[in-house]
């Protein structure tokens, strides 16, 4: 039997773990109630209690049915404690103070004492236990019995009844046949009773013998009423209503007269009572687990109250974290994607062949005209110093954004000048060469005046632009200016050659570096935040865990268990974006087995074609491509300023969702007439319906600067000024569409 109710004691650290959980007063009716049911739980004895308003004759009744005096009887109400009856081998008393003092006394006398009402009718404040220990059968069968004070006195009294009511598993409700409980009364019974899962009641009416016979059948009507309307759950075949005349059931017993004790209808009662607690006592388990179910229930409602109020405080706060965490990780990716886009623009223009295709020519004739410093500057320097600003920026701008490493300049030098040293001139010397021919001294620089640098010039177009491929022998056949200009053209690739492997290597360290600038680390988490965390996983593992012993023991319950969250690790995280590359610089680019492949090393090497650009214009139109990545870094500027702006707002996450909603439906309707003529015409201007959303006007007006952007027709002026009037109108009908 003692092994039934240890397979209860999971269920009893659950209660008491959860109870814990939510820091209840310790005076509070459900700490109180908690702790009662938990120690009835594991109490091995079955429990009765004699219960009912003052005067009414508990204790007489239990008097009687021990066959002595035991407990104190008097005319007004005495009991001022629980006194519980159990069976001890001679009749003796143990008393338990608050202070934890213990009074053990022979006999009952001490009762007198400790267990009964003063004389302003209060119980004593420092009693905590009162044990009466008597020599009975019944009780030695594993029974005690529960002397409560009457009710219906002082509240005190009241609440320590209906406290010590959930301990018990079986109540013995004393009526008085003079005076019957009113109706509203009875209500007040079953259901403060019901609530708390007690079903197990047997009424007993007491005093009928005081009544006229024609009023006992009409009390007897009204007892059965009363009885049949409270539904007791007791085992089938037994009434939960009889008759006990107490006092003179007491005195029958005391002179050992068995037939007044019988005509009293007290050893009815104690047949029946002996047999319902025969069947009820091997399961009690039956008895005491739907009042469990009625505490437990208010335990799961007040932690799902707790546990969901924290949950979304702590919910608020990770969604403006996320939100601003999206933030921070879309304006990173839109960052590196400028990034990444900039510096495979200069990593192209950078590959040998490119160079080679784009500047050779100017480059060796500006050489051979001792102007390569200049063009240097002027021209190559230039075109490099515009594409490393465009990388360089998106790291300032992740800098200004994130707050990490301050980024460091792209640093590119350029090689020394080339140096070109003139081949002796032959003695048979043509028309081309004149006195004016002199060379500068150190290989440095050179000069060639007159017709012979107008034919070395003329011989770098020549071999550039044509696929000249001669034997060895051809090229000692070669004019003196032919040899002049191979020379200008193979320093003009050592050049680039060198500038190039340099260039890439650099740019290849300085992207990795960029990651240091590109990135940011997630806010360290607030303590009190992560006390929530942990409270609530808390929380919610005592929930779950009082849930699963529920159904270990079968008790039906209308929640579901928490999907418990992991443990909450508050450490710093950094966040760097890893776009899908297009190319991996860190490879063997291709562009540099080609430039290997064309490095001259002496004037007979053969020289392969390179096709030269198209001749500059003095205002070249722009590629597709170019205007494309224009309006590309155009949009994602424009994105990361609108993310800025975001992040600098009090109110973001709301502005964001605002946001999203507005991009979604049309701009706001104008009032006036006049002002619904200008809105119309300025969507018919893009194309739109008058029902279009925000986000489709931005779209069409993208669209439409791609189309009719000035740039694209710089060399057909007609075009350019019919573009320009185009841009006009789009332009005014997106601001007044947007600013609706």
């Amino acid at each position: 039997m003692q092994q039934q109710y240890e397979g209860y004691k999971d269920l009893v650290d659950s209660l008491k773990f959860a109870s814990a959980l939510l820091n209840l007063e310790r005076k509070s009716q459900l700490h109180q109630d908690i702790i009662t049911i938990c120690n009835h739980l594991v109490n091995p004895s079955f429990r009765i209690a004699v219960f009912g308003p003052f005067n009414h004759g508990k204790s007489t009744l239990l008097n009687a049915m021990l066959g002595n005096r035991t407990l104190p009887i008097d005319l007004i109400p005495t009991t001022g404690a629980a006194i519980t009856v159990k069976y001890g081998s001679d009749v003796r008393t143990r008393i338990m103070l608050l202070d934890g003092t213990e009074i053990y006394r022979s006999g009952t006398e001490v009762l007198q004492q400790f267990a009964i009402l003063d004389g302003n009718r209060q119980m004593r404040k420092d009693v905590a236990s009162v044990e009466v220990f008597c020599p009975h059968p019944f009780l030695e069968t594993g029974v005690e019995f529960l002397d409560l004070p009457g009710t219906n006195d002082r509240d005190e009294q009241d609440n320590l009844v209906r406290e010590q009511l959930l301990s018990v598993d079986l109540v013995i409700q004393l009526l008085d046949a003079r005076k019957l409980m009113t109706l509203g009364e009875r209500e007040n019974l079953r259901d403060w009773l019901l609530d708390r899962g007690i079903k197990t009641v047997i009424f007993v009416a007491n005093f009928l013998n005081l009544l006229e016979p024609d009023e006992q059948k009409q009390v007897q009507n009204r007892l059965l009423f009363v009885a049949e309307s409270f539904r007791s759950e007791l085992p089938p075949g037994f009434s939960n209503l009889y008759r006990v005349d107490a006092l003179p059931a007491l005195r029958a017993r005391l002179k050992g007269d068995v037939a007044a004790a019988n005509s009293s209808g007290l050893a009815a009662f104690e047949t029946a009572l002996q047999n319902i607690v025969g069947i009820l006592q091997p399961n009690r388990g039956s008895v005491r687990l739907p009042r469990l179910q009625a505490i437990a229930s208010q335990i799961q409602f007040s932690l799902k109250a707790k546990i969901d109020a924290i949950a979304i405080e702590i919910k608020s706060f990770d969604d403006k974290e996320n939100t601003k965490i999206e933030i921070k990780q879309k304006a990173a990716n839109l960052i590196y994607k400028g990034f990444f886009t900039s510096i495979q623009e200069l990593h192209d223009w950078l590959t040998l062949p490119k160079l080679l295709t784009k500047y050779q020519a100017d480059a060796a004739v500006a050489l051979a005209e001792n102007n390569f410093k200049n063009w240097q500057i002027n021209t190559l320097k230039k075109d490099l110093t515009q594409l490393q600003f465009a990388v360089v920026k998106w790291l300032y701008q992740a800098y200004e954004f994130f707050q990490q490493e301050r980024p460091q300049d792209l640093l590119i030098p350029f090689p020394s000048e080339p140096q070109v040293t003139l081949p002796s001139k032959p003695s048979n010397t043509d028309n081309l060469s004149e006195p004016g021919s002199i060379a500068v001294g150190g290989g440095i620089g050179w000069l060639l005046g007159g017709p012979v640098g107008a034919a070395v010039v003329g011989s770098i177009s020549y071999l550039l632009n044509k696929n000249i491929e001669k034997e060895d022998e051809q090229l000692a056949q070669e004019s003196y200016h032919q040899e002049v200009a191979k020379l200008c053209i193979t320093a003009i690739e050592d050049y680039f050659s060198h500038f190039s492997n340099q260039s890439l290597s650099i740019l290849t360290e300085y992207e990795q570096q960029a990651k240091k600038v590109i990135c940011f680390e997630f806010s360290q988490e607030p303590r009190e935040i992560t006390q929530k965390r942990e409270n609530l996983q808390q929380l919610q593992k005592g929930f779950n865990q009082l849930l699963r012993e529920l159904e270990k023991a079968k008790i039906l319950s209308n929640h579901q268990p928490y999907k418990e969250i992991p443990k909450y690790t508050n450490t710093n995280r950094k966040y760097s974006p890893q776009p899908e590359r297009v190319q991996t610089y860190t490879k063997k680019d291709p562009g540099v087995k080609q430039q290997q492949e064309n490095s001259v090393k002496n004037t007979g090497t053969r020289v392969k074609s390179v096709s030269p650009p198209p001749p500059p214009k003095a205002s070249p139109s722009p590629r597709p491509e170019e205007l494309e990545a224009k309006f590309r870094d155009w949009e994602l500027n424009e994105e990361i300023a609108r993310m800025k702006a975001e992040m600098q707002m009090p109110g973001y996450q709301t502005s964001k969702q605002e946001n999203t909603t507005q991009s979604n439906k049309a701009p706001n309707q104008p009032k006036t007439q006049a002002q619904k003529d200008k809105t119309t015409r300025a969507y018919n201007i893009l194309g739109l319906q008058t029902n279009a959303s925000l986000a489709e006007v931005k779209q069409a007006y993208r669209t439409l600067v791609k189309k009719w952007h000035p740039d694209l027709f710089v060399n057909q002026p007609q075009l350019q000024k019919q573009a320009q009037e185009k841009m006009h109108l789009v332009n005014e009908a997106y601001t007044i569409l947007s600013d609706q």
